[in-house]
């Protein structure tokens, strides 16, 4: 089993990564149940495919699992979901002390720990991620959220997990487009600062995506261990090092809204396509080479993600896309900060980025 500490003062725990973990999770949780019970929230599809794995190891254990089952899909990060999570929660007698299951992907991940940011002022949660991208991005670092009609995630709290359990054999059940979605996050930690860890990604994503254990587990390691370190730099991203996380996700987010933030365009798609324009406007501006955009753009296209706007299945003029960025959640004194970078592996924070050139940029990718 791998252990990557995130060191938070007194908010730190540990990610523990090990193959077959699903299985022996009861006696790694226990000592987080309170009165030998954990309740357990998942969506209907992981239910069916990690569930019972789950549920007999803890039972194992002597605890009692109480699962709640929540519709499948990015809609349940809603304030609809929220509340119903919320009453069911209260229901079972749900205290302070306790620690909630979120097992699932991002949307489970990001749902299950608002309500626990919320319910009785702050309770604790374990995060079970079951996706690749919840694996080594949304399970770590402690932001929560859910949607609303104006956009992406933009009712939240940062509310830590006590712990996260990672058990790399559960991308086995997932479709080959959503691992390859989760893949755009282990780029990316590549590109941020790890020029490496790109050129690894370069030379074993194909093994990765074919489903290599040792691949697998060592990218969720290494990006684990990337998003540890940057988070205990800048837990609620304050003096602009978190920010790096946000590579491609201001475009990305645009196309999501421009796409109905479903399945016509995954998180993790958006996410590649948008690295992909962040370095090629990257370029236009002059900060790093055309050949560093080009080879980004490659090999996300060779894991099979979109890099154009047409093949995002986004056919809008820059203007409308830069509107969607307007709600974005880094806007600051009518400002929206981007993610651009002077070459791979040199992610920079740009201010004062002129969203009308913006526009014109996307005009011309749409057009090209």
């Amino acid at each position: 089993m791998t252990i990557v500490p995130v060191s938070l003062g007194d908010r730190s725990y540990d990610v523990a990564i090990a193959a077959g973990a699903l299985a022996h999770a009861g006696e790694r949780l226990k000592s987080y149940a309170r009165g030998g019970r954990f309740v357990v929230v998942t969506d209907e599809h992981v239910a069916a495919a990690q569930l019972p794995k789950l549920t007999a190891s803890l039972e194992a254990a002597g605890l009692t699992v109480e699962p709640i089952v929540l519709p499948a899909g990015e809609s349940t990060k809603s304030w609809e979901q929220l509340a119903a999570l919320s009453d069911r929660l209260l229901g079972l007698g749900i205290e302070r002390s306790d620690n909630i299951i979120a097992l699932g992907g991002g949307v489970i991940g990001d749902l299950v720990g608002f309500a626990a940011s919320i319910l009785k002022r702050g309770c604790g949660f374990v995060q079970v991620p079951t996706t690749l991208l919840a694996q080594v991005d949304s399970s770590v670092g402690g932001k929560t959220a859910i949607n609303t009609p104006a956009g992406k995630n933009l009712i939240g709290a940062f509310h830590q997990p006590s712990h996260v359990l990672i058990d790399p054999d559960t991308i086995d059940t997932l479709p080959r487009r959503e691992v390859g979605a989760g893949y755009a996050e282990v780029v990316k930690y590549g590109l941020i600062d790890d020029p490496v860890f790109f050129d690894w990604c370069e030379a074993n994503g194909e093994h990765l995506l074919a489903g290599d254990p040792a691949a697998r587990t060592h990218a969720i390691a290494t990006s684990i261990a990337a998003k540890a370190r940057i988070v205990a730099a800048d837990e609620r991203e304050t003096t602009g090092v978190r920010a790096l996380l946000n590579l491609g996700h201001t475009f990305g987010h645009a196309l999501e809204a421009e796409t109905g933030f479903g399945t016509r365009l995954l998180h993790g798609e958006g996410v590649a396509c948008g690295m992909a324009l962040a370095f090629r406007y990257s370029a236009r501006l002059g900060y790093c080479e055309p050949e560093d955009a080009a080879r980004v753009s490659a090999h996300l296209k060779a894991a099979g993600l979109p890099v154009t706007l047409a093949e995002a299945g986004v056919d809008t003029s820059g203007e409308v896309l830069v509107g969607h960025m307007l709600h974005d959640k880094k806007m600051a004194g009518g400002k929206l900060p981007f993610l651009l970078a002077h070459g791979i592996g040199r992610t920079f924070l740009a201010k004062g980025v002129d969203l009308a050139d913006v526009a014109a940029f996307l005009d011309g990718e749409r057009d090209s």
